[in-house]
Formats: C-alpha cells, structure tokens, sequence
C-alpha cells in the first residue's frame, strides 16, 4: 500500500478504510482444510483398500492450543466466506494501523508548513 505524505490525503484513505470496516456478517478465525480419512468402520471400504471418506476440518486456537472441528458439507460454504470476512477485515485493520502511524508522523511537518517554516 502506498502511504501518500499529505496529511489530508492520509485522512481521506483512513476515512474510507474506516467506512469499509462496518459488517453485518459473521466473520470466524480460523483456517479451513478438505483431506480424506478411513472412517473407523470395520467393515466399511476405505479400510479395504477403497476409496477413503472426505472430510473437512475448522483449525483455530483456543487458549494456545490448536482445536480442530468438524464441518458439516451444508455448511461449507457459509464458514468460507466467514473465513473470508476475517481475513478483509484483518487486512483493513492492517491498513488502518499503516494510514494512522503516517498521519502521527507527519502531523510535526505539516503543522510547521503551515505556519510558514520550511
């Protein structure tokens, strides 16, 4: 991201990015995962050579440690996009953090500009 060196050029950015930060979706912290296993089922195929079951997989840390949940195939589709929620808005926060430290260093600058020294 290109930080602009203008005091009211950062402000505009970090408005925008401030605007953008509002959601209504849920958003979830975690990372999704797809792999096949053998069920456990003596008599099923996957433990005689058969094709093995998909299975899919939430990961997330829970007090320091890693906890795995299993996720059901209708909701598949809802836990990516919270996935996805997560991730832009951790982006925008990053950003956010990048156009207000700007703003606090150039501020010195700025404000002895105007006053009419270099």
């Amino acid at each position: 991201m290109r930080i602009p060196k203008h005091p009211t050029l950062i402000r505009r950015l970090l408005d925008s990015r401030l605007k953008r930060l509002c959601t209504t979706k849920p958003m979830l912290s975690a990372s999704f995962a797809q792999f096949r296993r053998h069920c456990g089922d003596p008599t099923c195929h996957c433990l005689k050579g058969g094709p093995k079951h998909l299975s899919q997989h939430l990961t997330y840390q829970d007090r320091g440690r890693s906890r795995s949940v299993y996720v059901p195939l209708d909701l598949i589709k809802e836990v990516r996009s919270w996935i996805a929620e997560h991730r832009r808005l951790k982006q925008l926060l990053r950003e956010i953090n990048l156009l207000t430290l700007a703003l606090v260093r150039t501020h010195a600058r700025h404000r002895r500009r105007k006053q009419g020294r270099p």
